[in-house]
């Protein structure tokens, strides 16, 4: 029974301290959930380049913002961030000490379990026509933590994991989609909408990325006209789709570099490139610094 100078931990605190156990140095960590993801940030830091999949991302303790096209989107314990596609994006994080880490979760979204949702339960219509961008920022509810805490819980609980997980997983996109944030999720599940079509065109280039690419002949693949291809696609990823091409090709050779020692030539041939110097400029210009002094410089903060 608790006396009058004790109060009940908030859903966050609960949140960060079971976080906080499990994850005890800096890093990104996955969990025996499928599609449940930890992490730990003790240090302010600048913009790091990333790759943001469709996802929900809860702050429980600390603070971080989404660099997306220029544009910044701040999180914390009241706010959370939506990815509704891939997304190129740089995160920082803007609050948190070794005494007071920056902890969190990433939740994987399911667009197949969005859309089985919206067909099968009576919610209300969305009063945004069209959602510009693939990401947003929104509210924090006691409705939306509550199965968050109990999805966590399940981690003491591994034998229950592939009986329950399902059920509170289904029970988050529920709710994400009676949050502030339905419209945006809506888009990218509506299979008449263009959101869903420039979804599959990204699909497609995150496994033909090596390949030349014609923009008409992508637009005609996922039957949308060039001009409006190219006009939502950079609404909703702030980036063309070559831009885009481009993003994924250097981050992979940076991938085929640092984890599997190629070289620079051999690591731009491989990822589509005709000319090695063609990919050290675009490369430099993407980390801000040349390829070889990236890869030492990352291996040396290893």
């Amino acid at each position: 029974m608790m006396t009058q100078h004790e109060t009940a931990a908030s859903p966050q605190e609960a949140l960060a301290q079971i976080i906080g156990s499990r994850v005890l140095k800096p890093g990104d960590y996955a969990t025996s959930i499928a599609g449940l993801g930890f992490f730990r940030r003790e240090h302010p830091s600048p913009p790091v380049v990333c790759m943001v999949e469709p996802s929900i991302i809860l702050v429980a303790q600390g603070e971080k913002q989404l660099w997306v096209g220029g544009e910044g989107y701040p999180y914390d314990t009241s706010r959370f961030l939506v990815t509704s596609l891939d997304l190129p994006a740089n995160s920082q994080v803007l609050a948190a000490s070794p005494e007071q880490p920056c902890l969190g979760l990433t939740f994987k979204l399911d667009l197949r379990m969005l859309a089985e949702l919206i067909a099968q339960s009576d919610l209300p219509p969305t009063r945004e026509r069209s959602v510009a961008k693939g990401v947003g920022i929104g509210s924090v509810t006691a409705a939306m933590l509550a199965p968050f805490e109990r999805l966590l819980a399940l981690l003491d609980e591994p034998e229950a994991i592939p009986v329950l997980a399902p059920l509170i997983q289904r029970e988050i996109h529920y709710r994400l989609l009676k949050s502030d944030q339905a419209g945006r999720l809506r888009q990218i599940t509506s299979v008449d909408g263009q959101g869903y079509r420039i979804a599959k065109a990204i699909d497609w280039l995150k496994l033909n990325y090596t390949l030349a690419l014609r923009v008409d002949d992508l637009a005609a693949r996922v039957q949308m006209s060039t001009p409006t291809f190219h006009h939502h696609f950079r609404q909703l990823t702030a980036m063309s789709p070559l831009q885009y091409q481009k993003w994924l090709r250097l981050n992979e050779a940076r991938r085929l570099m640092l984890n599997e020692h190629q070289d620079v030539s051999s690591a731009a041939f491989k990822v589509g490139y005709e000319s090695p110097s063609q990919f050290s400029r675009e490369y430099s210009r993407l980390f801000g610094v040349a390829p070889k002094r990236d890869i030492s410089m990352l291996r040396g903060a290893g």
